[in-house]
């Protein structure tokens, strides 16, 4: 049954959840959906720590924890520095600022729920994948998880930061207010760094896997996913390719299958959750 979203909204009465809003609105969020978010089940044991992806914000992960909510499963969606503010923002950090900013979401989640689940759009699954190898997660769900990029420079962003600062989107979108139009070049040599770090620790990421891509993604390349997942080092990895009319943001209206994919999430939560379940996602 489908719960009063009003009534199981913490973001401003938690104290981490309110915490982490207010240290967002003094770095220059001004749009309330980009905030941080944090949503409570009554009586909830077990909670997701959702990270959204590059250029993105919170509201990006907001229909899966409304989702996971009507399920009982509780959840905190963590701004990841540089973003939701400006593109400039963006540029001048470095991608140990994300993985802070989602570390200290877990720990927001760690004082009170025994069950932590990691739940990631894009760049947000590598940000979790790094946290994993050092921090017990007892899952982890991934949207459009990726070791490459489709644009064939991004490898050389690093060098291509001090020629060109900006990567401009063909034309305008109607999220605006949630993603950017120009991506900062020194942001994808974030990534860059990130992918190195991830790559080398795969094989010691233990915990169970679900990752999900779509063969509409023009953003990231797809096999990647499925290398990523190869390579982890989990006795339960699951791996689900939609066709291709599914994109790249897999949590949002554009994915057709997003409430399908968030009840394969969900069920795999509570099958893990429950004690000799067998993990089955079709």
């Amino acid at each position: 049954m489908a719960q009063n979203n009003s009534r199981i909204d913490c973001s401003k009465i938690h104290p981490g959840a309110l915490e982490l809003r207010r240290t967002s609105s003094r770095q220059g969020v001004g749009e309330p959906d980009n905030l941080p978010f944090m949503l409570c089940p009554p009586g909830a044991k077990t909670a997701a720590l959702l990270v959204h992806g590059f250029t993105g914000t919170p509201w990006e992960m907001r229909l899966l924890g409304e989702h996971l909510a009507k399920s009982g499963i509780a959840s905190l969606a963590v701004r990841l520095p540089g973003h939701g503010t400006s593109p400039e923002d963006l540029a001048g950090r470095r991608w140990e600022e994300w993985y802070d900013a989602a570390f200290e979401g877990y720990q927001v989640l760690a004082g009170e729920f025994p069950s932590i689940y990691g739940m990631g759009m894009s760049t947000g699954c590598l940000v979790l994948l790094a946290m994993a190898r050092a921090n017990p997660l007892s899952g982890l769900a991934l949207f459009s998880p990726y070791l490459r990029t489709q644009h064939w420079l991004a490898p050389y962003a690093g060098v291509l930061r001090w020629v060109r600062s900006y990567q401009v989107k063909a034309e305008g979108d109607r999220r605006d207010k949630h993603y950017y139009n120009r991506r900062p070049i020194a942001g994808i040599h974030q990534i860059n760094r990130l992918l190195r770090v991830v790559r080398g620790q795969l094989s010691q990421v233990n915990c169970p896997v679900l990752a999900f891509n779509g063969e509409g993604d023009e953003t990231v390349d797809i096999a990647s996913g499925r290398h990523l997942v190869d390579s982890l080092g989990s006795a339960v990895r699951i791996h689900l390719k939609y066709g291709p009319d599914v994109p790249h943001v897999l949590t949002r209206e554009e994915n057709p299958y997003h409430q399908a994919m968030f009840a394969q999430a969900t069920r795999f939560v509570q099958e893990l959750e429950n004690p000799g379940a067998i993990v089955r996602v079709r």
